[in-house]
């Protein structure tokens, strides 16, 4: 992931992403989405150490969804380790564990929580 400023990328981090490949279809797919989306909240005591929601679904997945005839889910953050489990460190990436959203360690979104503000657009892409 690169948090970036005016066009600069100023920070790259490694994160865990939803277990299946490819965009995110429907609730319970596992994926994670992509395209073009905000953060829209800050939860600073989520199950997981900090999380930043972001604005899925958004108009066009809702589009695709109804025409499916599938729910499009939602509840998609860029987060720390779950409650209790910081010690996991880095490791946390060594298989993906996120259930469709953005994981990161408490270290890093800490730092992400203070550099990016409610509103700031965020694009996933493959």
């Amino acid at each position: 992931m690169e948090l970036m400023y005016a066009g600069r990328v100023i920070k790259t981090y490694k994160v865990a992403l939803g277990r299946s490949p490819g965009p995110k279809q429907q609730q319970g797919d596992l994926r994670t989405p992509e395209g073009v989306y905000v953060i829209d909240s800050r939860n600073a005591k989520s199950s997981c150490h900090r999380s930043l929601h972001i604005s899925y679904p958004n108009a066009a997945d809702r589009v695709r969804a109804r025409k499916l005839g599938v729910a499009p889910g939602g509840d998609i953050s860029i987060h720390g380790l779950p409650n209790g489990e910081g010690y996991i460190g880095a490791a946390h990436r060594a298989h993906d564990w996120t259930y469709g959203c953005i994981a990161v360690t408490d270290e890093e979104i800490e730092e992400i929580w203070k550099l990016v503000d409610n509103g700031t657009p965020i694009e996933i892409r493959p």
